[in-house]
């Protein structure tokens, strides 16, 4: 059974890679950005030292990780959701992999794990790029310390993959790829920083799933997508769980009704 698990999420691995459109854009999203951001930075510093600091050190690394875990990180993380959880359906064989006799659970299943995997890779590529700037353009700037590259990688895995599986689930129960994109974009770029500013819902922001993500986050951000909400570790942990077992529970709920 392990066996035929594996091959299943391999197969969807291999169809994600294949969309060479999505994987381009997804690798945009996650790399270009950090690129930029140093090189920019670096200039500046350049052509006026004393105005402008060093692009990395702690304040660089700070800068980074915000840019990829925070804002083009979760957006390339929902393509590759979106995609894993629309690719049969698109396509038109859902029905072709129903008739093999394959589970439709399954089915969804190894969509979760192949979608993570991508995305993770891409973001192991983006959080390599946050190091290098980190430690290159330091200058005299201190830098971070192993413990703190240790919790910001974790962080990294944390926030994108969070969201990648429930854009699957998402992608999955609305079946429809333009529908999806423009949903959780919208959620994650609009909805969750207006909501985070409202404050007279109060601790009922913490529901919010950016929040949560960022409670975790290692190092502290200035600014950041809307206010920051005050919560207990254990009440982002089940914010995150909650989250995650209503999408996939009901992306799985509607690969079971769906007609082959």
């Amino acid at each position: 059974m392990s066996t035929i698990a594996a091959q299943m999420i391999d197969a969807d691995l291999l169809k994600l890679r294949k969309k060479r459109g999505t994987l381009i854009w997804v690798l945009v999203l996650a790399l270009l950005p950090v690129i930029v951001l140093f090189t920019v930075k670096a200039i500046q510093h350049s052509s006026n030292p004393i105005k402008y600091e060093p692009a990395g050190g702690r304040p660089g690394f700070t800068d980074g990780v915000r840019l990829l875990c925070l804002f083009f990180g979760p957006l390339a993380a929902i393509l590759v959701g979106v995609e894993a959880g629309t690719g049969d359906a698109s396509a038109g064989v859902f029905r072709d992999l129903v008739v093999t006799g394959r589970s439709r659970l399954a089915l969804f299943a190894s969509r979760v794990p192949a979608a993570l995997t991508l995305c993770w890779a891409v973001m192991i590529l983006g959080y390599g790029l946050v190091i290098l700037g980190t430690f290159a353009f330091a200058g005299a700037l201190p830098t971070p310390d192993g413990a703190l590259l240790l919790n910001g990688f974790g962080f990294t895995l944390l926030s994108t993959g969070v969201i990648c599986a429930v854009a699957v689930g998402f992608a999955s129960l609305s079946t429809s790829k333009p529908a999806s994109i423009t949903a959780l974009i919208g959620w994650q770029l609009v909805a969750s920083p207006l909501i985070a500013n409202i404050s007279s819902l109060g601790s009922a922001r913490s529901a919010v799933l950016t929040q949560a993500i960022s409670h975790f986050s290692p190092v502290h951000f200035d600014g950041g997508r809307g206010q920051t909400v005050t919560m207990s570790q254990g009440t982002g942990l089940i914010v995150l769980v909650l989250w995650l077992a209503v999408f996939l529970g009901l992306g799985a709920w509607r690969t079971r009704r769906m007609d082959a």
